[in-house]
């Protein structure tokens, strides 16, 4: 008997080689080809994502909307998506893009802040300091994300003053007293700049909130992947305040009006 098995030819199942006498990925695919595989695609997109988010200062700090939806695709598929994040006592993250990137920012996030509290030096991150940290670690990590669709505010108070500043993969970084991210940087960005700029030292706390609350209205009019449920985030010397769920009031009856298109043409 032959005990040499590489005299024994080829083994019969191409996808198992116990001897190794042969390279895997050498070998020829035998198997029968599949006539629809070469129209098999996987996405590149991100999964589930959120839309905008608004951010503008006022006289004793800075506040932040962001609607609870997260959409898979098209589909509306999650309803009470949280995408404005505390991180330590006056800094405020809103994201919209990726709720996976999302989430693994808030996670990283979390540990430095128990690092910096665990050092006990008596010294503490402020919004400008995460601000920084955020854009040094989206542009390192900019290739495991997908720029087109991640986009941060940063937003807090310290040492009596107001930060508001935008970070995403392109390396992009500004500060600006009215800020907006996905559809409402198209949007809701004007009507932010004209309800806030120039008056950012003497707007109080419920002038912007119906702003903000306005600006959130308009984009769910507008945009198909937003929702009429909402949270506000106060950021002032006392710290974070985050709200529960909110819902607009809305109403459609200017919809009987409009003319030009489905069975109303005239």
């Amino acid at each position: 008997m032959d005990h040499f098995p590489t005299n024994w030819g080829r083994p019969r199942n191409d996808a198992w080689d116990p001897y190794a006498t042969y390279p895997i990925h050498q070998r020829p695919n035998n198997a029968p080809k599949d006539a629809f595989a070469d129209g098999v695609q996987r996405t590149q997109q991100p999964i589930v994502t959120g839309t905008s988010v608004l951010a503008i200062k006022f006289k004793d700090g800075v506040m932040m909307a962001a609607d609870n939806l997260a959409s898979y695709g098209s589909l509306a598929r999650f309803r009470d998506i949280q995408r404005l994040h505390p991180v330590g006592n006056h800094t405020v993250l809103g994201a919209g893009g990726d709720m996976s990137d999302f989430q693994y920012l808030q996670m990283i996030l979390d540990e430095l802040m128990v690092d910096e509290f665990a050092a006990a030096d008596g010294h503490a991150l402020g919004p400008a300091e995460i601000h920084n940290y955020l854009s040094e670690v989206m542009y390192a990590r900019r290739s495991k994300m997908n720029p087109l669709w991640n986009s941060l505010l940063v937003g807090g108070f310290k040492d009596g003053k107001s930060f508001l500043s935008y970070v995403d993969l392109l390396g992009t970084t500004y500060s600006a007293s009215t800020l907006a991210t996905g559809y409402g940087a198209y949007i809701a960005q004007p009507l932010l700049r004209r309800a806030v700029e120039g008056r950012e030292h003497e707007l109080t706390a419920d002038q912007a909130r119906k702003i903000l609350e306005d600006s959130m209205r308009v984009l769910f009019y507008r945009d198909a992947r937003s929702l009429d449920q909402y949270q506000l985030a106060t950021i002032t010397k006392d710290g974070v305040e985050i709200t529960e769920s909110r819902k607009l009031e809305t109403t459609w009856d200017f919809a009987e009006g409009i003319r030009g298109y489905g069975a109303q043409t005239q």
